[in-house]
């Protein structure tokens, strides 16, 4: 078992007084997971190791000799592995903790096992679905919208999504600081030389699992350019490692407000005790956050599951923000749900739970259209006599707003 070095080993009990309600409802809402869980699979690492990042990062799981010690694989999972390419397997080994060993239609599980689904492509599938590539002057950075651009950090994540939009790069690099950071100084020199981009968000693959000081550099220079006002990161870190969400994180990007995290939540069995602690950290830090969903087939496309995750993340002080519809990458269609699948669990939401719990519901339009918005109809159109607009309610009554 590889090891690591601790850097955070200052780990909080969980029964920190601020943190308790939100703490109690994951608790009551998330599957066992952890000390089970690492007493049988890495009984050698210690409590400070599990809950080390860099730990966490250096046993990843990312073979399938590794994935059938902690799973029995269906014959949908297996397949996958005999082909090269395409999207690598990386999960974390508190992410795995939180899998069903025995049920290949888990939630989680879908949605980071490889299947043979992955193979199999569609019509309207494309490599870069959302055209990114035309709409990126230099390498690592997209400008489609006219005051703001998209930074490609790293190409690195810690758990690789089986849906991931841009699975056509992640994982596929090694992380060699010499060409990132020459990339990064071309992105940076973009970004100074237009002065309408006002925002700047940091993605990737995954950002935070840069180490503080590469993070710190790139912020640092962004923050810098006049123009600049607000600094957003991409992540799924929280969700999927909470242990890098350490003091000095939270303290060090505190420095670079304002800054806004949003957050790729996928179901609410991820809202455990851990990725509470690491929103809590966040959000004490000053951060605000909001989180963006892809609405995926037997995963989450409910709205029993739907309400649970967003009413869970308001509790964790995280704002539902965009739930997109999954984007056509190749070997994709078993992810894809009908659009009106997606307006049926808005209209499910609206009225029915606080408005904060409702996110904006958009297809990222293939070709690089940018996102569209969807609602339901709620507008029935004029009244007979032209005096009144009919609208439609939560509920299905019928109201008359004068015109």
């Amino acid at each position: 078992m590889k090891k690591a070095t601790l850097i955070d080993g200052d780990v909080e009990p969980p029964s920190q007084p601020m943190e308790q309600p939100a703490l109690r409802a994951a608790r009551l809402s998330a599957p066992p997971t952890g000390l089970q869980f690492r007493q049988r699979h890495f009984p050698r690492a210690t409590h400070l190791e599990w809950n080390d990042w860099t730990w966490q990062l250096a046993n990843r799981i990312t073979s399938l000799p590794q994935l059938e010690r902690f799973l029995q694989l269906s014959d949908e999972e297996r397949p996958n592995f005999r082909g090269k390419g395409g999207l690598p397997l990386s999960i974390t080994p508190y992410y795995l903790s939180l899998v069903d060993p025995t049920d290949p239609g888990q939630p989680i599980r879908r949605s980071v096992v490889p299947t043979l689904h992955e193979q199999l492509l569609s019509p309207g599938e494309a490599g870069d679905p959302l055209g990114e590539e035309a709409d990126s002057p230099v390498s690592g950075l997209v400008h489609r919208y006219p005051d703001r651009v998209l930074l490609l950090a790293t190409s690195a994540c810690s758990v690789y999504c089986r849906y991931c939009t841009r699975s056509r790069m992640v994982g596929h690099h090694g992380r060699r600081d010499g060409l990132l950071q020459a990339q990064w100084e071309r992105c940076l020199g973009y970004i100074r030389s237009h002065p309408k981009v006002r925002d700047v968000l940091i993605s990737g693959g995954d950002p935070l699992t840069l180490p503080d000081e590469r993070l710190q550099w790139l912020l640092s220079r962004v923050r810098a350019i006049p123009s600049v006002e607000i600094i957003r990161i991409g992540t799924k870190v929280p969700a999927v490692l909470p242990q890098r969400i350490t003091r000095p994180l939270a303290s060090m990007l505190q420095r670079f407000h304002p800054l806004w995290i949003s957050i790729h939540f996928t179901h609410p069995d991820e809202l455990t005790p851990e990725a509470t602690r690491a929103c809590t950290r966040l959000a004490d830090a000053g951060i605000p956050l909001g989180s963006q969903t892809v609405l995926l087939r037997g995963v989450n496309d409910d709205v029993p599951t739907m309400r649970s995750l967003f009413q869970g993340l308001l509790r964790l002080r995280v704002r539902p923000y965009y739930l997109y519809q999954c984007d056509p990458i190749p070997g994709s269609a078993h992810f894809r749900t009908p659009v009106e699948r997606g307006l049926e669990i808005i209209r499910g939401l609206r009225g029915h739970t606080t408005g904060y719990a409702v996110p904006t519901y958009v297809i990222d339009a293939p070709g690089g259209g940018g996102k569209i918005p969807l609602l339901p109809d709620y507008c029935l159109g004029q009244s007979p006599e032209g005096d009144a607009l009919l609208l439609t309610n939560y509920a299905g009554g019928t109201y008359r707003y004068p015109v």
